[in-house]
């Protein structure tokens, strides 16, 4: 039977009643701590409601405790976030995501990281995305866009754009919106300025953005929040999950960018201006859909020649704590290999011969053997207090650097993304992004009649399911499609 202690205050008022179940005796038969609740009555609660709760509330936390449920009433949601992405990055979760997880909890912690985990309800979370929703909640609300010729700045000074991204910190697809008067982050256009000794306002012109949080930032924290608690009702902290009774904003469904038949035809005839490298790069990315991150690690050791494919089973990828980094492809589905049309073999053949002739020419310069941290050694100096180790691998990267301490490394991921962004805008062309290629691989495949399982299959998504719900409105146009073509078979009509 559980027992009950009134708590009071200095002027001897009943503030809380502290409700304690017998644990049990260790191995020597000495009493353990007892499992402690504390509960507040709600105020203007009578004498007679105050004892019909406490009595319901002492039954409902003995028959917690003899179910397993161990509440921590002290433990807050803050503490518990900790141990829960500690727990999380230690049983192998991506870099990446332990990253992202890590940059949305300051804000979350500031809104209920002080409740307890036992103590939350779906109202608290409520608020707190009603909260998110509201003006000045961006964390970094500052942009910035460059004002002056950074070009022309940086050739005065006899530095080079990869120098200053390396200096700086930034990617080189950072530099190049700032060449191209883009928008970039304050933080990055404060990197560049102190590289380049000059104050941050005299180079860029500084923009505060004090607009409210978009509906699918504010469901990202719901479900890093959702994580933390679904793993405290697994432990048997929490009897159920509030953030699954919660309601979060919804999210318009955005349809995939994907390139018309017109608009590949042009880019595929500005890539006959381009060098042999870029050219092999777009034309990777169009016919295999694959993302950037596997694009940058694709090793000539993954071409298999006699059968036509290419095995996707690495990843180059960039955070700003480690650097760039080797990876494992982002789900198990995504390790895969993807068969080549006879002319996408006899591309990397000619591709093969200018990648020699450029390693021979570079003699000494080249790195013959490449020194990333890869996902394991990140993970085991973050648990143990150590410098990110580095393993050493040999140098047969499809895509590479040619920084003078760095040729012959692979080719940062930003890059890629930066290079297309350029060369659609030197050749009149829709802007261009990696991930457009992937979709547009897609929807060439759906508007042909293959079929989901096969394209999830080439995308290397985790189930097809995430195929069809991230591509439902190209299917729904495919499907009109084959509805005029069966009009056009059986009644004669011309499509």
């Amino acid at each position: 039977m559980a027992s009950i202690r009134p708590k009071k205050n200095k002027n001897g008022e009943i503030i809380s009643y502290e409700i304690r179940v017998f644990k049990g005796r260790d191995e020597n038969g000495k009493q353990l701590n007892p499992y402690v609740k504390t509960w507040k009555p709600t105020p203007g609660m009578t004498d007679k409601q105050i004892e019909k709760e406490l009595n319901k509330q002492a039954v409902t936390f003995e028959e917690q405790c003899k179910l397993g449920f161990s509440l921590d009433n002290r433990q807050t949601f803050a503490q518990y976030a900790d141990y829960v992405i500690d727990l999380k990055e230690r049983n192998g979760m991506k870099h990446t995501t332990i990253t992202r997880y890590r940059d949305m909890l300051p804000r979350i912690n500031a809104g209920i990281g002080h409740i307890k985990i036992a103590d939350i309800r779906p109202q608290h979370l409520n608020n707190f995305y009603k909260q998110l929703s509201k003006n000045g909640m961006r964390a970094n609300n500052k942009k910035a866009i460059c004002k002056v010729e950074l070009k022309a700045i940086i050739k005065e000074m006899g530095i080079t754009k990869e120098s200053l991204s390396i200096s700086a910190k930034v990617s080189l697809t950072t530099i190049s919106s700032c060449y191209s008067k883009k928008i970039i982050s304050y933080d990055k256009a404060e990197s560049i300025a102190d590289v380049l000794g000059r104050p941050v306002n005299a180079l860029f012109e500084i923009i505060v953005n004090n607009e409210p949080l978009s509906a699918k930032t504010v469901v990202e924290h719901h479900r890093l929040i959702s994580t933390i608690l679904a793993q405290a009702e697994k432990e048997m902290l929490i009897q159920y999950n509030p953030a699954s009774k919660a309601t979060p904003p919804k999210v318009e469904k955005s349809h995939p960018n994907y390139f018309q038949p017109e608009e590949v035809a042009a880019i595929r005839d500005a890539l006959e201006n381009v060098p042999m490298s870029r050219k092999v790069m777009v034309h990777l990315l169009l016919i295999t859909g694959i993302r950037r991150g596997e694009l940058a690690g694709l090793r000539w050791s993954c071409v298999d020649w006699e059968r036509s494919q290419i095995h996707i089973c690495h990843n180059i990828l960039y955070k700003k704590d480690v650097g760039m980094y080797t990876s494992s492809p982002k789900t198990d589905e995504s390790d895969r290999f993807i068969k080549l049309p006879a002319e996408t073999i006899q591309l990397l053949r000619e591709y093969r011969k200018e990648w020699l002739a450029a390693r021979s020419t570079y003699g000494t310069m080249w790195n013959a053997y490449i020194d990333l941290p890869d996902e394991d050694s990140i993970r085991n100096a973050a648990h143990n207090s150590e410098n990110t180790a580095t393993h050493s691998v040999i140098n047969d990267y499809l895509f590479y650097q040619e920084n003078s301490d760095k040729v012959g490394y692979p080719i940062h991921p930003d890059s890629i993304t930066g290079w297309c962004a350029d060369f659609s805008e030197k050749y009149g062309l829709p802007h261009i992004n990696p991930h457009a290629f992937r979709h547009t691989m897609a929807s060439i495949l759906y508007f042909n009649g293959m079929d989901t399982i096969s394209i999830s299959s080439r995308l290397g998504h985790a189930k097809p399911s995430t195929t069809s719900d991230l591509y439902s409105h190209i299917i729904k146009q495919a499907d009109e499609r084959s509805a005029e073509c069966i009009a056009a078979a059986i009644f004669g009509k011309k499509e």
